[in-house]
């Protein structure tokens, strides 16, 4: 009896690809992330293969209204770096949500959930897209849409 691991090659990575749509109105925003990248890198496949991108294409929808649970909202802080001396910025996730792009608190939760610094999980984020609007522009897809916020009573936080 021969007993073989199976590894998909990059070609067969192509070929069962899906649209799949998510709404962010009302979820948690860390299990949101979590599924998105599960979804992008193709985790929910019995033929996962690491190092093959073999993930689907996920749309979200109304990313700026997630829900963040206790007091995320006011103390979690994003900083970044102008590039200059002195030039470290910080700002809150309330801040980032209420300001001119509020998907980006969604972006990042979702990178920083891939893996670190390799070539893969940039192309792999960029079969994310995400609006702040609940219609897309991706119908022409058939895009399926998945029913997050009813998978589980935790991903939904009403306050």
């Amino acid at each position: 009896m021969k007993k073989t691991t199976f590894l998909m090659t990059k070609e067969q990575g192509l070929k069962d690809r899906r649209w799949l749509v998510l709404d962010a109105e009302g979820v948690v925003l860390g299990r949101l992330a979590t599924r998105a990248a599960d979804l992008l890198r193709g985790k929910n496949k019995p033929t996962f293969t690491p190092h093959v991108d073999c993930g689907d294409f996920v749309v979200v929808v109304n990313a700026d209204k997630v829900k963040f649970t206790g007091k995320k909202l006011q103390d979690k802080i994003y900083y970044w770096h102008t590039g200059h001396p002195g030039g470290v910025k910080q700002r809150t996730a309330g801040q980032i949500l209420d300001g001119r792009f509020p998907e980006r608190v969604l972006e990042k939760a979702v990178e920083r959930m891939l893996p670190k610094e390799s070539p893969l999980a940039r192309k792999q984020l960029t079969h994310l897209r995400i609006y702040n609007a609940p219609e897309h522009p991706h119908a022409a897809q058939n895009p399926e849409t998945i029913a997050f916020a009813e998978m589980n009573a935790k991903n939904v936080r009403s306050a």
